[in-house]
């Protein structure tokens, strides 16, 4: 299989993607700098090549920054290549990429769909693996606290907070104090 790979600039930082015939191979989320990126990229896949992105790739790339820079397109419909991933895998992996920019769902959440909340753990760990962060938007996961629990990818958590704040997802549960339109949730009168 021939891969192509190319670093690209975006709101919160030098991404980077991993395509070949059958579609998008591999998003990675930024690192320092662009080298960095490149060099995690390189790790995971030794045998692609940079090269330019085609008019298709380019689109997708687009449609990268536009969601980083506060879009609401969820990318849905972007080829992925799945051969790579395994089976439970995919069932977490599809479920997460039904989510919309702005909402989150839970570990357990997913558990539930997938058919048993036991599974909380797996649905973790296989978010962990999603070789399609952004694309399959693995940020959107949270704790059942509502708080962001861990992410694998670019600076971590920050990165993962960093991209909700962008969507205005919210994260933690609502509180009386909470006062921003965004959300939807005014302060309590005061008395």
């Amino acid at each position: 299989m021939t891969l192509s790979l190319a670093i690209f600039d975006t709101p919160i930082g030098p991404c980077g993607l991993a395509w070949g015939a059958a579609g998008i191979v591999a998003v990675t989320l930024p690192e320092k700098t662009p080298e960095a990126t490149l060099a995690r990229l390189k790790r995971r896949y030794p045998e692609a090549a940079e090269a330019e992105p085609a008019a298709g790739i380019e689109a997708v790339i687009a449609r990268i920054r536009a969601l980083l820079d506060g879009g609401r397109d969820g990318l849905t419909d972007i080829p992925l290549d799945w051969s790579q991933v395994p089976a439970f895998d995919r069932g977490v992996l599809d479920i997460c990429r039904a989510i919309p920019p702005g909402e989150t769902l839970t570990y357990g959440d997913i558990a539930r769909r997938l058919g048993d909340l036991a599974l909380s753990r797996g649905v973790g760990q296989a978010l962990g693996r999603n070789p399609f962060p952004i694309i399959v938007p693995c940020h959107r996961v949270l704790g059942s606290d509502g708080k962001a629990g861990g992410f694998s990818g670019g600076s971590g958590v920050e990165t993962k907070l960093k991209m909700l704040t962008i969507e205005k997802a919210r994260t933690g549960a609502p509180s009386l104090f909470d006062d921003d339109p965004a959300f939807g949730f005014a302060a309590a009168p005061k008395r």
